[in-house]
């Protein structure tokens, strides 16, 4: 059935690709080379389910339209995947003329402006963006509060592009990188001045000096003409503990909070953003990686990420220019970890490593030859394939 519904979308005009397995799917169709209009998904596949790649889809990336094929009995599966976002279903058999009316369908009501999330996907990055959106539509100040690599800056710049301010200026003060900007009461006023009716951001403000923010504190009370947003790592309570903060500025700022919370409570926006930044990355190669294997997935998702988005866009930097390939692998990502043997490993990790390193042995002495490999390690061609995917092997 396949190849003729191939060929019959191909006569239409249609562009089509055809993947036949769960796992090349899943890394296909989170980073495609160009924009997918739908996908035409049978609930049984070779190595999985439909169920199961629309799931994962929906862990990381909002997928497109999803339109499945379904046989007897998998009704009830069918609308459970439209309750859960996908946009039709058809059962077998079916005319084929019918399945290009439903598809002419879904294309004719698919949104042609979709909201593109830009601090992830988790319930916690929404409900940021929410109030970033709700803080873009009020002249108040704002503070921003998260870790290092949070996306502070982003959501600072979000604002202010969603402000009626967006057509003025965005200046932005760092006294951590930029000291002698300070190092003058004139230069801080003419700073300030520049910022007219813009958006001042500063840049995580318990490390201001104490005169910079009075100075501030001063200009705002007499009525600062341009908007201030601040950052910070802390709320206010903590950063007047330590010390660290003039409490009238800290006041007069606190009036809408932000919290974004570090990727150690939202791992799902850590594997989001490895799959939002890995295809630009991997298109710089000479030869592209296949993709992302899931034990890559899998340390991304555990791992606490103390440096947030700024380590993990580092780190998968690296790893993509030096991967031997053909799948992106923990080891590319954690290489450190190798280097001191890493002892403390899950036992599943320790499984699939010595998993994937006999099944390769195996490969090598059937000369490549699956269905010869499969017989010798006693699982089918499907499980032998399944098992590949998922631990990053290629055929020779």
């Amino acid at each position: 059935m396949g190849d003729s519904l191939v060929q019959r979308l191909e006569l239409e005009g249609a562009r089509v690709t055809w993947l036949r397995h769960v796992g090349r799917a899943v890394g296909a169709l989170r980073t495609p080379p160009d924009p997918i209009d739908a996908v035409i998904c049978d609930i049984r596949l070779p190595d999985g389910t439909g169920e199961e790649l629309f799931t994962r889809l929906n862990e990381t990336t909002a997928p497109p339209p999803f339109l499945f094929v379904t046989g007897h009995g998998e009704i009830d599966q069918a609308v459970r995947l439209m309750q859960a976002g996908a946009v039709d279903y058809i059962s077998k058999p079916f005319d084929i003329e019918k399945l290009l009316e439903r598809l002419v369908k879904l294309l004719a009501e698919k949104p042609h402006s979709e909201y593109t999330p830009f601090l992830g996907i988790s319930v916690a990055a929404r409900q940021a963006e929410h109030m970033i959106a709700k803080a873009g539509k009020l002249s108040r100040p704002v503070l921003v509060l998260g870790g290092p690599g949070t996306g502070k800056a982003l959501a600072a710049r979000r604002i202010h592009d969603l402000s009626d301010r967006a057509a003025h200026r965005f200046s932005s003060i760092n006294f951590a990188r930029e000291p002698e900007t300070f190092a003058s009461i004139d230069r801080i006023g003419a700073l300030l001045d520049g910022v007219g009716q813009g958006t001042l951001y500063i840049h995580t403000i318990g490390r201001l000096p104490d005169e910079v923010q009075e100075m501030l504190l001063a200009r705002l009370e007499k009525g600062f003409d341009g908007r201030v947003i601040a950052s910070c790592g802390v709320g206010p309570e903590e950063l007047l503990a330590e010390g660290s903060g003039f409490p009238e500025l800290l006041y007069r700022l606190d009036m809408l909070k932000i919290p974004i919370p570090p990727f150690s409570e939202r791992p799902e926006d850590a594997v989001w953003l490895m799959y939002r930044k890995f295809a630009g990355l991997n298109a710089r190669r000479k030869r592209p990686l296949e993709g992302i294997s899931t034990l890559a997935e899998e340390i991304v998702r555990t791992h606490d990420w103390p440096g947030g988005g700024r380590e993990l866009r580092a780190r998968l930097s690296r790893a993509v220019k030096t991967s031997p390939g053909p799948m992106l692998q923990p080891s590319d990502l954690f290489p450190e970890r190798v280097a001191k043997g890493d002892r403390l490993r899950p036992l599943a990790e320790i499984r699939d490593r010595a998993e994937r390193q006999h099944i390769i042995e195996v490969l090598e002495l059937c000369g490549g030859h699956a269905g010869k490999a499969a017989q010798v390690l006693k699982i089918s061609r499907t499980t032998l394939w399944d098992k590949m995917q998922k631990l990053g092997i290629r055929k020779a």
